[in-house]
């Protein structure tokens, strides 16, 4: 804990400094870090001191240490943080955060990582498979964005290019269960050009490894010819070691073994595109080393004149939806290749993120057996970055640590203000410097760095970043945090028509305005989309779903890069300040200039009333507030100081017994409220049981057996198992009402079932509630047949109107028996005119309509289609009749029969199709056929 360590190592919490100034601050900083305590406690904040060098102060041991502890307990940590916040989450059932902020090279990521180990350990004791699975990816998952997303820089050999929000998810048991990755500006304009004495991003001389290790693949992607672009000659003594990390972590995560090798292949593309050079040659240009257009086709799995194509023209649409191809001169080719190379890099990027998303995401997750879902939230955002050359990337990097700067003072004063006025306590205002002023400066509408940027680049004509820096002078010229060459002339650190200063929080940051329009428009030609979106990659194909588009269709103009931060870093903050933060946001900043104050008002005495929130802990709260109360009124009586030390000391161990004994009365709570809820659950089951026998005693007797019941409500434990028992009791009921049929009946009512199967509501009549005659001609047609053909039974017969080989109508009958289908001439005594084996019948299609029009399908591609007519009684609708008699009975012979329900069915008539449609007529006194362009029409009489 905090007071176990003497005072030679410092003050463990800059609280107990004796005088809160800034040489008191800086000489107990440098005095803790050079005794080897990076960490200090503010209150409840962290202060962390990069080492730049590997500790002993992570691990299972020091784990265990500070496992379910109190903040205070223990010397100050990462892992007291993490607990606190984990804490805060289980006992109260509610979102956590922990934000880590500071400035470039700080150790934030390493930061975040010892907390997600922290928090993996400490999480499902019970060993389940599924919560180890969930926890091996989200750790996995560091090592992979770290290869893509991560930089060697002139400060850190691991440096973040990328902002990083995680949602890690738990269940009521408090073990994950997913989680969710937020990745934000990706500095892409690294795989151009980096700052000297700086690497591109570490995947770049990871894939020349490719092929040293045999779980990325044994081929190697690069040509032993490559220029480097960017360099990869500059490989650490770690990238061999970081590469075979990856590769087995994206195992572990599930990339497939073509998705990591499509991303190896993307990564080679990269770096051969940047060797792919341009000449003009008059006034075309041409590429000068064309080996490269057919390696890169390969790399991208694209047609090499599709590419060469795209690389040295751009199509554009004229009026009237012509294309025109316009040729791209040197300087236009060199930019559209540099777009593509970063747009590639930056899309591969967020396919990666999403890729993991989809494998960590919380799945099949039902609160009402799984409890609440709660969510501890990791955000790992930019370094505040002062370089010697600072452009568009740094503008918004340290844009968005001003928003997130001013959101953590604000919840900080805010939950202090709440604090005193819960305690009756006079609220006296602070001083403190306020970032608001800044981000208004960036982010205000109209008045704006960023709303200047936009119209600048909205702007028709050629509008040049002197231009853009021109028009800001004019507009913040007299805003007391914004200044240029132009402004302050005498000011020689700045070029005139390039610099621009803006005075942050953390110090005046110097600003090139050279390629902040470039990179705000983020201009890339649809051309390349349109390529990419045509690979036969699929993972480069689904990284392009744009390249759909038509060049003619019209789309919106997309939004700038820059307001598309700025909206991500709106929806961030807002994101943030709906967490609850365990007590303030769990922090860890290097920077000084606003540890002061924090300091300052973490010294200022707390209200000494006892809480009435016993989750509030009241004892340490108030001991807390008493030794501060001492210390500010006695800070010169040594002897007083040194008594409130102690009792700042022993205040942990009275806070503990205090938290016991609440603890233990909230679990005497706890146990009566569960007893009370568990007989009244058990009392409102037995109560529905009574009701629902009561209700279904007497169905047996029941003209309906029991449909017209109404089943009780159930409470909700059981709403599952009512929907079972209505499910047993159809099927009983069903039971009865067929038991009494009579066994002449059944054959009529298998075959309405059948019939209700295959038409599935989708025919408004089929004769459901009528007597199924079936046989229509029994008094003719079976007798005229005996004599000439054998069959078993007769399925069906009826009088009918169908087509001929001429495309004539003509009146026929037809008879289907347990073997073939017969067209009858009624005219000449029922004479067979055609024979179809009911083998051969490989379908039916049948109408939604009224209408009599059914359609047989057979195999031989020559259907016949009838229309029933001549029917006593009249209006008898005989489709759905037929359809359930046949289906039946191909049941019973173990065939399939197709039944299609369609208002223009398709037909093959010797081998030609042919289309069918029903058209209804007033003047016609009975169906008939005629030609239509595409095949027949029946007409049929409106009733």
């Amino acid at each position: 804990m905090a007071e176990q360590e003497s005072l030679e190592f410092g003050k463990a919490d800059f609280v107990l400094l004796d005088q809160v100034t800034m040489e008191h601050f800086m000489e107990n900083l440098k005095l803790r870090f050079e005794m080897g305590r990076i960490y200090t406690y503010i209150g409840e904040v962290v202060v962390s001191m990069n080492p730049y060098k590997q500790t002993q102060l992570y691990g299972k041991d020091v784990i265990e240490q500070y496992q379910g502890r109190e903040l205070y307990e223990r010397p100050p940590h990462l892992y007291a943080v993490a607990d606190a916040a984990y804490k805060a989450m289980k006992r109260r059932a509610k979102d956590t955060c922990i934000v880590i902020s500071g400035e470039s090279g700080a150790g934030k990521t390493e930061a975040s990582k010892y907390i997600m180990q922290y928090i993996a350990a400490i999480t499902n004791p019970s060993q389940r498979e599924e919560v180890e699975r969930v926890k091996n990816v989200l750790l996995k998952s560091n090592c992979v964005l770290e290869a893509f997303g991560n930089a060697k820089t002139n400060r850190n050999d691991n440096s973040s290019r990328f902002g990083k929000y995680m949602d890690i998810n738990f269940d009521f048991k408090g073990d994950p269960t997913g989680g969710h990755i937020n990745n934000y500006l990706l500095e892409k304009s690294r795989i151009l050009h980096q700052q000297p004495g700086e690497r591109n991003f570490h995947s770049f001389y990871q894939v020349s490894l490719q092929g040293t290790y045999p779980q990325a693949g044994n081929r190697s992607y690069l040509s032993t010819a490559l220029t480097p672009f960017p360099s990869i000659s500059q490989l650490l003594a770690s990238d061999q070691s970081n590469f075979k990390a990856v590769a087995d972590a994206m195992t572990v995560i599930g990339f497939s073994p073509e998705e990591i090798d499509s991303v190896y292949k993307i990564l080679a593309t990269i770096l051969h595109l940047g060797n792919v050079s341009f000449v003009a040659e008059g006034d075309a240009v041409e590429i000068e080393n064309r080996e490269l257009v057919s390696q890169l086709a390969g790399l991208t799995s694209t047609r090499p004149e599709s590419l060469l194509r795209t690389l040295l023209y751009r199509a554009v649409a004229a009026g009237g939806g012509e294309v025109i191809k316009k040729g791209h001169s040197a300087k236009e080719a060199n930019y559209a290749r540099d777009a593509c190379a970063k747009a590639i890099y930056e899309r591969l990027f967020c396919w990666i993120v999403g890729r993991i998303n989809t494998v960590i995401e919380v799945k099949n997750y039902d609160a009402r057996l799984h409890g609440k879902n709660t969510v501890i939230a990791v955000l790992d955002i930019y370094g505040f970055e002062i370089f010697e050359s600072n452009s568009f990337e740094q503008f918004c990097i340290n844009y968005c640590n001003e928003k997130l700067q001013q959101l953590f003072i604000e919840l900080i004063l805010r939950q202090e203000q709440e604090e005193y006025q819960r305690e009756g306590i006079e609220w006296q205002h602070i001083e403190y410097f306020n970032n608001q002023i800044i981000v208004d400066l960036v982010e205000q509408p109209h008045k704006g760095i960023i709303s200047i940027l936009d119209e600048a680049c909205l702007t028709g004509g050629q509008v040049t970043d002197p231009m853009f820096l021109e028009s800001m002078n004019t507009k913040l010229g007299k805003h007391p945090h914004y200044t240029s060459r132009k402004l302050c002339a005498t000011d020689k650190s700045m070029e005139f028509g390039r610099d621009f200063r803006i005075k942050h929080y953390a110090g005046n940051v110097t600003y090139s305005v050279e390629g902040f329009i470039d990179k705000n428009k983020d201009t890339l030609f649809q051309d390349f989309k349109r390529l990419m979106y045509n690979s036969t990659d699929p993972v480069l194909r689904d990284m392009w779903p744009e390249g759909e588009v038509s060049i003619t269709e019209v789309t919106k103009r997309p939004l700038t890069a820059a307001t598309l931060f700025k909206n991500s870093m709106v929806a961030l903050v807002e994101n943030l300040a709906s967490k609850v933060n365990p007590p303030h946001p769990g922090s860890c900043f290097t920077r000084a200039l606003w540890l002061l104050p924090a300091a300052s008002r973490a010294a200022l005495p707390a209200p000494v009333l006892p809480s009435t929130d016993p989750c509030s802990g009241p004892g340490l709260h108030t001991l807390r507030s008493i030794s501060r109360f001492l210390w500010l009124f006695h800070r010169e009586d040594k002897e007083l100081w040194g008594l409130a030390s102690r009792a700042e000391t022993g205040s942990v161990c009275l806070s503990q017994a205090w938290r016991g004994a609440l603890a233990r009365r909230r679990c005497r709570y706890l146990r009566a409220i569960y007893t009370i809820m568990g007989h009244y659950k058990r009392h409102k089951v037995k109560t529905y049981l009574l009701e629902l026998v009561r209700r279904f005693q007497a169905v047996r007797s029941m003209a309906d057996y029991g449909k017209s019941v109404e089943w009780p409500e159930p409470p909700a434990v059981l709403a599952q198992f009512q929907e079972n028992s209505k499910l047993l009791f159809r099927r009983w009921r069903a039971r009865q009402i067929v038991k009494n049929i009579p066994p002449s009946d059944m054959a009529q009512i298998q075959g309405k079932v059948a019939a209700l199967e295959v038409l599935q509501g989708l025919r408004k009549d089929w004769g459901c509630q009528r007597n199924w005659g079936r046989d229509y001609l029994s008094s003719v047609s079976a007798n005229a047949l005996r004599d000439k053909v054998h069959f078993g039974s007769v399925l069906f017969s009826c009088h009918v109107r169908k087509i001929n080989r001429f495309n004539k109508s003509r009146d026929r009958a037809i008879l289907v028996t347990d073997q073939h289908l017969y067209k009858l001439e009624p005219r000449k005594q029922y004479k067979v005119m055609r024979t179809l084996p009911l083998s051969t019948v490989s379908g039916v299609s049948v109408t939604s309509c009224q209408d009599q029009l059914v359609v047989f399908h057979t195999q031989n591609h020559d259907d016949l289609v009838i229309c029933f007519h001549k029917m006593q009684p009249e209006e008898d609708n005989r489709v759905g009749e037929l359809v359930g008699v046949l289906v039946d009975h191909f049941k019973t012979t173990k065939r399939e029969l197709q039944v299609r329900v369609s208002d223009c069915i398709q037909l093959s008539l010797r081998g030609r199709k042919r289309l069918v449609a029903v058209e209804t007529r007033h003047e016609l006194a009975f169906p008939d056929f005629g030609k239509s362009r595409d095949g027949f029409v029946l007409y049929c009489p409106r009733r």
